[in-house]
């Protein structure tokens, strides 16, 4: 997200998800909305993550999942946000349903369990899975690499 100029939390979720086995493509700090469109489109992510520290995450978000859905390639692409979504605390659940109904597919405030994320990006279909028919489905091999977006609050991961 623009607004947002962290930069140890985008290094954290990237060797989090380097961890979890997936590519990342990190675009640092303060990226506008259109290079991150932009990025997302040409990358064609597995999943986009934006995080923000700075409080504004909650308003940033939401402008950003509108330019991402209202684009035909990122549509159904799996979005999610976390971190400091707004400066009155976490755990909002006005904030977290309003969010998921905007268009995310999680959301991940502040003092939300790791393990919860690690659980979600571990559910999530592998690109190998995607390109099967459903009836034909086998387990994902070894050598099956996903590529996993996340646009941080100026960050995406892929």
């Amino acid at each position: 997200m623009s607004s947002d100029s962290h930069t140890w939390n985008l290094v954290f979720l990237q060797l989090l998800l380097e961890e979890l086995g997936h590519r990342v493509t990190n675009l640092g700090a303060c990226v506008p909305d259109e290079l991150l469109v932009s990025e997302c489109r040409r990358i064609e992510p597995d999943l986009i993550v934006l995080s923000s520290v700075n409080g504004h995450g909650y308003h940033d978000g939401l402008r950003v999942i509108q330019a991402l859905r209202a684009c035909p390639e990122l549509a159904a692409t799996p979005t999610v946000i976390g971190g400091k979504l707004g400066i009155a605390g976490s755990g909002d659940p006005d904030r977290q349903r309003s969010l998921l109904a905007a268009g995310y597919d999680g959301v991940f405030e502040e003092g939300r369990s790791v393990a919860d994320f690690r659980s979600f990006v571990g559910a999530l279909p592998t690109a190998a899975d995607r390109a099967l028919p459903a009836p034909a489905r086998t387990l994902p091999t070894a050598s099956a690499a996903r590529t996993l977006p996340t646009a941080s609050a100026s960050g995406v991961l892929r």
